[in-house]
């Protein structure tokens, strides 16, 4: 899952970039108002974290203007400012949640990984799809109560393929969100992830549709 964070303040931003990362998110990070707004019209973050007190243009206007567009991506506001007034207008603004400073990295994480299952249709931490189960609080996937190991872009696919369970999704769609916007992104790499899930989880767990993408199955055919 993709990341924008918008914060000026250079070693917050390190510190919650660092963060998401270690928590199995790809991380696009900015300081100002302007280019995060941008970023946000024009590529596919899964979320953002917001700092409102940004130079230029300012987080508040930064939110409005992608709720103006339609721009309906989960966002959790950053703001150091206290009164319950201004959290009042930061929701009404459209953030989906909010978290004043200072903050613990564990909640900002917990929050984002909560908004990002929300906005898919998922209440509990487990996403589970059949006998495969993903535990996204700590990235443990099992099969059929068996852990399954994998490897860092493994689980970024296969977490993809989980938050759109029955959905095709294509290589276009996993590139963009398994991988950073500065990344030299390469689609044949999906490929090689979905054949090395295949192996792991059976060849017949996520089937693809020609010409358009990828399948996660519930069950292998022959079992639905």
């Amino acid at each position: 899952m993709r990341i924008l964070l918008v914060e000026d303040e250079p070693r917050l931003a390190s510190q919650v970039a660092e963060a998401l990362q270690a928590g199995g998110f790809v991380v696009d990070a900015v300081a100002d108002g302007a280019e995060a707004l941008h970023l946000g019209q024009v590529e596919p973050y899964d979320a953002a974290v917001l700092d409102l007190g940004l130079p230029g243009l300012d987080g508040l206007s930064v939110l409005r203007r992608w709720r103006d567009g339609g721009i309906l991506l989960p966002v959790i506001v950053l703001t150091a400012r206290a009164s319950w007034s201004e959290r009042v207008e930061g929701i009404d603004a459209g953030a989906d949640d909010y978290l004043p400073k200072p903050f613990r990295m564990e909640e900002l994480i917990a929050r984002v990984r909560a908004l990002v299952r929300r906005a898919h249709g998922f209440a509990a931490a487990e996403l589970v799809c059949g006998p495969l189960r993903l535990d996204t609080r700590t990235a443990r996937v099992t099969l059929d109560g068996v852990h399954v190991a994998l490897t860092a872009h493994e689980l970024r696919v296969l977490d993809y393929l989980m938050h759109h369970p029955g959905e095709v999704v294509s290589r276009t769609q996993l590139t963009e969100h398994i991988y950073a916007q500065d990344f030299d992104r390469d689609s044949n790499t999906i490929e090689v992830f979905v054949g090395r899930l295949r192996r792991k989880l059976g060849a017949e767990r996520i089937e693809t549709v020609r010409g358009l993408g990828y399948r996660l199955r519930d069950a292998p055919s022959g079992d639905a």
